[in-house]
């Protein structure tokens, strides 16, 4: 279908010589036909003064642990932990509700400290304070509730490594 419908737009389009300011009109007209929505910017500008004077020293933050190397060295051990911790259970056979819940834990915060660098990086405190903090208690409220969710699940079910196994096995 598609090959038939193309051959006789190339006949019509081999059929017509138009001249070559006439092309680029007609080239303008088929580009913008794809482009439906304006260009916006979605955030605010950021403010374009220069504090102090040229020969001011920039502004260094006040060092913090939180931030930085150790914030990513203890992402990187949190996911690195991740995959002895979710084969364990099954590579040893034993079902342990303390691994168990070793495991819901390191998931809990391997999850909340990624959500948590997405909205650092793409909510800055100087262009969105108000969304930012609304996110981050949304990210705090969010991540208790499953923290809740997972250790109702792990005390009063059969956990999460005998659900995965069963659903393996079904």
């Amino acid at each position: 279908m598609a090959s038939i419908a193309r051959s006789s737009l190339l006949r019509q389009v081999a059929a017509v010589k138009p001249n070559p300011q006439q092309t680029l009109i007609t080239n303008a007209a088929r580009t913008t036909a794809f482009h439906t929505t304006s260009r916006r910017c979605l955030l605010p500008p950021l403010p374009q003064h220069v504090q102090g004077t040229v020969n001011d020293a920039a502004p260094v933050p006040e060092p913090s642990p939180s931030h930085g190397s150790y914030h990513w060295t203890f992402d990187r051990l949190v996911a690195g932990s991740l995959i002895p911790l979710t084969v364990a259970p099954f590579a040893a056979g034993s079902l342990n509700p303390t691994l168990d819940a070793i495991l819901c834990a390191t998931i809990l915060i391997h999850s909340h400290t990624g959500f948590q660098n997405v909205i650092i990086d793409y909510l800055p405190q100087k262009r969105t304070p108000r969304a930012r903090k609304f996110f981050m208690w949304g990210l705090n409220a969010a991540t208790a509730v499953v923290g809740l969710a997972l250790y109702e699940f792990e005390t009063t079910d059969v956990g999460i490594t005998e659900t995965i196994k069963r659903i393996w096995a079904a």
